[in-house]
């Protein structure tokens, strides 16, 4: 199994002014340590479920860049960007040029959005959940014909794009991996189906129903169910000592027993780098061995 750390939490003790220079402290730490990828949330406000909205938050795709120059081996990525919070051209000339500065190590994470608190209080759209879900389809259309060097004009319902033209291509081959987070049954998943390279899932008592219905509609679209990356969000709590290596080991297993070979985890205080010794030693190697 892969690890993934998901930086979602930027209030950290030492504040803004140091924010710059502990970030960068951490992604080399988890780069170093044999983390997969690194993700950030595409949130200009904090999410309630992590802290009030009033609490640090980066910008997403300027973070990832300045975690490019911080790494050397770890894939990069939103979980997930709001389709709705970008043009799709822009966003992937967005990827395409952290794929290109980062040694073709972008991944595109992409969902329909949510935030609707968020987007009204900055001006963003935020159109009805049917929109939302056309937008992403377009999005994702774009997105590939723009990875692939497809030139083409884009006349779809919600977009117009007169010239797909994106140069330089993205160093990724055949492009950057396309992750689409989220698990509704009828929409999602078939996108996921349809058009992604893996899904990000909730580690919820469905998990394994949710994974199912994946599997239907590649089973309907003709799609190899196995060359699709089952990722899921965890939660490295590793306790202040270390005391719970042994529980987060136990929680990686159950992750891949259910069928999972990324575990995209947010880490308790990680901006703690001590942390990070006890995954090189203790968590990948067990986590390899799944």
């Amino acid at each position: 199994m892969k690890l993934g750390l998901h930086i979602s939490n930027f209030t950290w003790p030492e504040g803004a002014p140091r924010l710059g220079a502990v970030l960068g402290d951490v992604a080399s730490a988890a780069d170093e340590a044999g983390f997969d990828r690194i993700s950030v949330m595409d949130h200009l406000w904090q999410i309630h479920v992590i802290g009030p909205p009033e609490h640090d938050m980066l910008e997403a795709y300027t973070a990832l860049g300045y975690l490019a120059a911080h790494t050397r081996r770890a894939k990069l990525l939103t979980l997930v960007t709001g389709v709705v919070y970008r043009e799709p051209g822009l966003l992937a000339k967005a990827v395409t040029t952290l794929d290109v500065l980062s040694g073709g190590r972008a991944m595109l994470g992409i969902g329909a959005a949510w935030n609707e608190e968020e987007s009204r209080g900055l001006g963003l759209p935020f159109p009805p959940t049917a929109e939302r879900f056309e937008r992403l389809e377009e999005a994702l259309q774009i997105c590939r014909r723009m990875f692939d060097g497809d030139e083409t004009a884009y006349q779809g319902r919600h977009y117009q794009l007169g010239r797909l033209l994106n140069s330089p291509l993205p160093l990724s081959r055949p492009h950057p991996p396309i992750l689409i987070g989220g698990g509704g049954e009828k929409k999602t998943l078939r996108l996921v189906a349809q058009y992604a390279d893996a899904c990000n899932l909730f580690n919820g008592p469905d998990v394994e129903h949710k994974l199912d219905v994946l599997r239907g509609h590649c089973e309907a679209v003709g799609r190899d169910y196995d060359e699709i990356e089952k990722t899921a969000l965890f939660n490295f709590d590793l306790g202040e000592s270390g005391e719970r290596v042994g529980e987060t080991i136990e929680g990686l297993r159950e992750l891949a027993r259910k069928g999972f070979t990324v575990a995209h985890g947010s880490l308790r205080n990680a901006w703690d780098i001590k942390q990070f010794e006890l995954f090189r030693n203790e968590i990948m190697p067990a986590a390899q061995a799944l």
